[in-house]
Parts: C-alpha cells; structure tokens; sequence
C-alpha cells in the first residue's frame, strides 16, 4: 500500500494564507470549537446510564494506560492522560468494575444506575505508581504523549482543562521513542520553539511567543544553569506559554514564558534501564536510571540516573564530551511530613558553538546563503577548548498540616562555571572573517528558597484552591576573562592562516602585556517576592482564578576590584497580577477559556531629567479552546502582548535614554495530541506570530525584532506502534520541523536573514518489557539550515540505541 506524504513547505504556506489576518483566524477557531464542542453535547444526549470516574494510584496520580472491565458484559475501556475512564449508554443496572494493570492483582468495584440516578462516579485507587503504568501503556496503546497534568504549572495539582494558561508537556516517553541524545532536540516537540540559540559555554535559548527564552528553572524554583543539560535525568519538559512573573518571578522567565525540567522522582518498586546509543561522528552515549526502595516499608526510596556522552562535530573540528550523575532520595519521616532531596552534578569539555557576526555593509540585505561558507568548514581547533562544570540541589520538604492545607518548603542551590577558551567568528569583509579567543574563568552561584502553602476550602458553596507564598532568589557571578584577536583571513580558501589557529600560537598572545585581564562581580542581585493565587470554581464547570505578585529587586551592580568601586547599582519594585477564567462546555472534556497575564522586567538607569527607570510591563490577553477527549488532547489559542516601558534613545539628549517605548507580540498558537487508532500516536503544532517595535528607535520602528524567530512553525510528530499480536512493540515513526525565513539583523539600513527550513526525521524500534530497539534518522533530506547565532546545523544522522530493562 502506498501513502502520500503531503510536503510540510506545501502545508505551511497554505496554512499561512489562511491565517493571514489573526482576527478571523480567532473567529475561525471560536466558531469551529463552538461546532466540535455542540457535536460532542448532542452526542452525549441518551436515554442510558453511564458509568465514569477516576483509576487514581496510591501516590496520588491519576494515570493513563489502566485497563477498566465491565464484567457483566465484558466490555472495556482504557484511562486517558487524566486517568479518566468512561462507559456509555450502559442499560440500567448494577456492574462490576475490575481495574486490569500488568504485575498487580486486579480489584474491583461495584456501581448502580437506574432511571433517577443515570449517571454513576466511581473512582478507584489502586497500588502502583506512574512509572508502574509505562509497560502497560506501551502494550495497550492510548493517547501515550498526552500526559499534561502538573503541579508546578499553577504550584498546585491542577489539571490541564481546569486551567486558563496555556503550557505543552514533553514527557520522556516522547523522548526515548525519538532516540533523543541531546538536551536541544527535544524542543523540536514544542510549537514555535524554533532552532536553539546555543551560547558559548553550552547553554540555550529558545524561542517562545516571539521572545527569546533562557533554560532557568527546575522543578519549578529557579536553577540557573550555565552551561549544557543533559537530558538523561529528565521526566518531562514543560513549556509555559506567556508572561508567567506572578508565580515565578522575572528573573526566571521571559515575556514569552518558561520552560521548566521536570527531573526523575524515586518510586516504591525497584525497577531500572541501562542504555546505549550510537550514531554518526563518533557519538557514543551511555545511561543508566536504577530505582530502589531501601528499606521494607518503602519509605526511603532511592534513584540514580547516569550519562556518559562523547561526540564529535560533523565539521573538520569540534567536540563534547559530558559525564552527568543525579541521585535522588525521598523519606516518609511519617504519614505526613516528606522529604525530597534531589541532585544533578556534571562535567563538560568541549570547543565552543559556532558564533558569526556578519560584515554590515549600509542599505543592504543579505543573507547566511548568500555568503556560501563552506558547510563543513569550523574556524575552530579541538586544543582550544573549555571545560565546564554544574551542580543543582534541590531540597523539599512537604508537610500535611491538616487534610486541606499542606506546606512545601524548597531549596535550590546551584553552581555553574566555565574556564578556557571561546571562539567567536567576525567578518571583517564581505569575503574575510576572523576569529576572536575570549579565555576566561566564570562561574555562577545560585540560591532559590520558596515556601508555599497549598490549602481546598469552602466560602458557602464555592470551592478555592489557593497557592500562597514568599520567594527568596539570589543570583551571584565572578569573571575573570581578556579578548585576543586573530588576523583576517579569506573564508572560501584560507590557507595557511587555517593551520595556525591551535592552542600552541594563541595562549602566548594572552601573555602581550598590551592583552588586559579583567576581573569584575558581573552579577550580584537579589529578589525578595510574595505571592498568592486562588482558583475558585463558582460552578462545577465555570472555574475563575486571581493572582498577584510583589517583587523587590536589589541589584548590588557590577563591582570592579582593580578600582574597588560599583557601577549599575539600583533597587525595583514591581506588581505582577494574572486573572483567568474557563467554562468547561462539556465537563473534564471541553472547555473555553481567557486569560490576562503579566511580566515585567527590571530596568537600570535614569533619564536626562533624573527620573529613574520603571521596569518593562508586559500584558498578555488571551483566549481559546482546550479539549481533553479520549482520542484527542487539543489546545487552540489566540494571544496578544503588549510591552510598554520599553527605554529607547532621547532625540533631544545625546547619551541619554527616555522610556516610552512599545513593542507588539500577537499570534496564534495550536497543539494536537492524538490516539485516532489503537497504536497511532500523533503530536503536532503550529505557530504564528507577529511581532514588531511599535515605538522605538528609527532604525528599528515598526520592525519585526531580529531575535523574535520565524514568524511561522510546525512541527509533527506520528508513530505507530503493533499492540496485538506476535509484533507487539514494533513500530515506526515519522515528522519533522518547518521554520520560515528570519532575520539575525533586521534595521532599516541593513538586514541580514535565515532561510527557512523543513527537516524530516523518521525511526523504528521494538519496544518489549524487558528490552527496547531503536534506529533514528534525523534530517532525511540533508537540509542546510542555521541558528540564530549562525551555526550550521547538522547533516544527516543516523543514531542507533539499544535498552535493557529490569
């Protein structure tokens, strides 16, 4: 049999057509959720019973892949990502409900429905845990990638479809049937997420509602990391879409959002994988994620995940080499106090991503294209390299002060630092370039310490879920670095000038008397913040939530020994307040919902008259549908942000600023998770943005910010996996990522652009309980396609991996 496949470019540009003005692209989806959402009403209209409820496991989750029997007539159902089960048009009667999971004795419960009560709820707890479920997800198919609940989103559990902000999970799962080896890949799951920004010591920026979005929290508190993440200790990846200060502050998130690693938690069985991955340049990675409990009663429970990781560059030169431990232990002091401590230490080696500046030649445009440097060609040297190093501490203590209230207290500690050398590129022609050696000695220190109270209570009928907390964030650097540059050199045929880039002719430059070492305190703040939000259900389908923030922010300025004085020095306080509300038009199912959401951004300095600087203010109102049916995990939203305080250059004061700036941001954003058939699992997602400075300097006014990304994304993710049958785990998946052109620069005087670019990837694998086989072939079509910092990104690849379980 013969498929079609339909060209992403083709899709895109016909989707871009129809979405051209977002107003009625609104309209668009207001109407069509309106219609699915009737469709689904009338349906469920029947003069029958039906039996629904909640498997939910003995450590408080709800799960999916848990098989629901009724006995009397042997019909059955599977739990969705909520945990959720559901039987319809049942004939009145009493039924037997057995709750099926693989290596658990079953259990059952009994349920009635008759004329004057239809309708029966029955949930039902059962000894596992969510990491129990995996094997039977894996052979009973289900919506497998649309496991969305949180408790960090809203610092509380709340689900999906009860909650007005918008936020994209991607689970480990998703990650292992895609033979994901590096941190980067994952975000081609996330809609809009663009090419990762990687920066000179490793760590990334992504895109995120056309603000460039840094990689600073953990588990919900912030974990500045600087350097890179490996992905071995990963549970999930959760992407809040938004200005998200009220609950996190400004220092951890753009007026984009956030993306928060959500890392392994122990459980109470002993279980573990040990895995191996091969691929192109010389990649070869190791890991290994054990699980155990430590004592009888499974109240000291331990996990340890591993990674040793060695890769070289598919251009003449380059490489990283990563070793990752991460040990986690919980203890039940008693029934009701918990504590958790979780760690991540790593060491990094490697030369440093590729970085280009082009050559600004006035009232012109150009392109990375048009330039036609050779793909495979670095300008680097592996002998001039850095090596880096990280740890996170997280410690929670969670105590149950009474049936409603709980009290979480949490600290982060973290450590990141970085020592050698970095190499930037600078064209200092249209046809010559340079590279330009920073050596330098920079590590960070951070400390987050957050307590929250988590309370359900009753004002007469109405239900609050309230979050209440205080925030203490310090963030702390040292640098100790001096610049060298190289001579110029032809970057088509550079001859002879290639060969003595290495380490042996650079180090001596930096001993030039002429070459200046500086040492300075590059970062020294601290955020003192409280917060509260209450999610109150006025009905049992129409949910309203509040919030607010107040936030003090100190920064103690950039402090230089030599001279022992500081400079930048300021202090800031700043409101941060959020309303939403949800009407579910089909209960736990369908639900429409609007937000208003803020961010701010602290802001240094003065202008000419002495008036000190506001922080930027960013205000998000949004609206959509969320649906969470069986089949189908669905989220359509419409969004516009406004930023204001925006500092700009004085026309009327040379060196000065005034601070009147705007900018926009508005777009369109939709996720698809999708079981249509037992064993087909599809992820997708589109994005348009538009954004643009509505007040600010002439050379930029009503331009698209250069670091917004592409104004258009997709990205597709579909496998289908053999649940019956002597090919049971076999299966095979396809999708692929599509960007459209960019800019690196975007002035009035000169722009300098990105083309766009589709990338296809497709693998296989047998997935067996004890076992699992996967081949992954990235970028099928050998696509040439560039970051934002102007790397060239990788050809062809194929990875190959193979996984042992107990």
């Amino acid at each position: 049999m013969k498929t079609k496949i339909v060209s992403t470019s083709s899709f895109i540009r016909t989707s871009g057509r129809m979405i051209a003005n977002l107003k009625q692209q609104f309209n668009f989806v207001i109407v069509v959720g309106l219609l699915m959402s009737g469709g689904f009403l009338q349906a469920q209209t029947s003069d029958t019973g039906q039996i629904s409820g909640t498997i939910i496991t003995n450590d408080g989750n709800a799960n999916q892949g848990v098989i629901v029997k009724l006995i009397e007539i042997s019909k059955s159902a599977v739990t969705n990502a909520s945990g959720n089960y559901e039987f319809k048009k049942l004939p009145f009667g009493t039924y037997t409900l057995e709750v099926t999971m693989s290596g658990y004795a079953s259990s059952t419960e009994t349920a009635e429905i008759k004329a004057e009560a239809p309708s029966a709820k029955v949930d039902i707890r059962v000894n596992s845990s969510v990491e129990n479920l995996e094997d039977v997800v894996i052979r009973t198919g289900g919506n497998r990638f649309a496991k969305k609940e949180s408790i960090d989103v809203a610092k509380m559990p709340l689900k999906n479809i009860e909650n007005s902000q918008v936020y994209i999970i991607v689970s480990k799962e998703l990650m292992k049937e895609q033979v994901i080896t590096d941190y980067n890949s994952a975000f081609k799951n996330v809609p809009g997420a663009g090419i990762a920004e990687v920066r000179n010591q490793g760590r990334t920026t992504s895109i995120s509602r056309g603000f460039p979005t840094p990689q600073l929290v953990r588990n919900g508190v912030g974990s500045f990391t600087y350097t890179t993440i490996d992905p071995s200790n990963l549970e999930r990846i959760e992407v809040i879409k938004g200005p998200s200060a009220t609950l996190f502050g400004s220092t951890l998130s753009s007026f984009g959002g956030l993306f928060n690693r959500v890392t392994k938690k122990p459980f109470d069985s002993f279980k573990g994988e040990i895995s191996y991955s091969a691929a192109s340049w010389d990649l070869n990675r190791f890991t290994a994620d054990v699980n155990t409990p430590l004592n009888k009663d499974k109240t000291a429970l331990l996990r340890m995940n591993t990674a040793f990781h060695s890769e070289r560059s598919f251009q003449d030169a380059g490489f990283n080499r990563n070793f990752s431990f991460a040990p986690s232990f919980s203890y039940e002091i008693n029934d009701r106090l918990t504590l958790l401590i979780d760690a991540e230490f790593s060491m990094y080696k490697a030369t440093s991503p590729t970085r280009l500046a082009p050559f600004v030649v006035k009232n012109t445009e150009s392109s990375i294209e048009a330039l036609d440097i050779p793909y495979k060609l670095s300008f680097a040297n592996n002998t001039i390299n850095y090596t880096s190093q990280q740890y996170n501490v997280f410690a929670q203590l969670k105590y149950k002060m009474t049936d409603q209230w709980t009290s979480q207290t949490v600290i982060s500690r973290t450590r990141s630092s970085s020592e050698g050398y970095t190499v930037a590129l600078q064209m200092m022609s249209p046809t010559t370039l340079r590279q330009q050696v920073t050596y330098q000695d920079s590590p960070f220190y951070g400390t987050d310490i957050q307590q929250n109270f988590i309370g359900i209570f009753n004002i007469g009928k109405l239900k609050n879920r309230v979050v209440a907390g205080v925030d203490f964030y310090s963030l702390r650097a040292t640098r100790n670095d001096a610049i060298v540059n190289m001579p110029a050199m032809d970057y088509k045929k550079p001859g002879d000038a290639y060969n003595n880039f290495n380490l042996d002719k650079v180090a001596p430059m930096f001993t030039d008397p002429k070459v200046k070492f500086t040492n300075y305190v590059a970062n020294n703040e601290n955020t003192y913040s409280a917060y509260v939000s209450d999610f109150l259900n006025v009905t049992d389908k129409l949910l309203v939530m509040g919030g607010i923030r107040v936030d003090r922010y100190e920064n103690k300025g950039t402090y230089y020994p030599s001279k022992d004085s500081i400079a930048g020095n300021y202090n800031q306080t700043a409101f941060s307040p959020k309303f939403g509300v949800v009407y579910q038009l089909m209960k736990d199912k369908i639900a429409v919902f609007g937000n208003y959401m803020n961010g701010f951004s602290n802001v240094s300095g003065s202008d000419f008259d002495g008036n000190t600087f506001k922080p930027n203010q960013a205000n998000q109102y949004e609206g959509g549908f969320k649906f969470d049916l069986n089949k189908i995990s669905a989220t359509l939203s419409y969004y516009d942000i406004q930023v204001t305080n925006i500092t700009r250059d004085d026309p009327d004061h040379i060196n000065f600023s005034i601070q009147d700036g705007t900018q926009v941001s508005k777009g369109f954003e939709a996720e698809l998770i999708a079981n249509p058939i037992s064993g087909l699992n599809i992820v997708a997602g589109y994005t348009y943005n538009d954004s643009k400075f509505e007040k600010s300097n002439a050379s930029v006014q009503g331009l698209r910010p250069s670091t917004a990304g592409s104004p258009r994304t997709a990205n597709l993710w579909a496998s289908y996996r053999i649940v019956n049958g002597p090919a049971q785990g076999l299966g095979f998946g396809f999708g692929g990522i599509y960007g459209s052109e960019y800019y690196q620069t975007n002035t009035a005087t000169f722009k300098f652009s990105i083309p766009s670019y589709t990338v296809l990837d497709a693998s296989l694998f047998y997935d067996q309980p004890k076992y699992r086989l996967g081949i992954k072939v990235d970028n099928l079509t050998n696509e040439k396609y560039w970051s934002y910092r102007l790397a060239a990104q990788n050809p062809t690849r194929v990875t190959a991996n193979i996984t042992f379980k107990f």
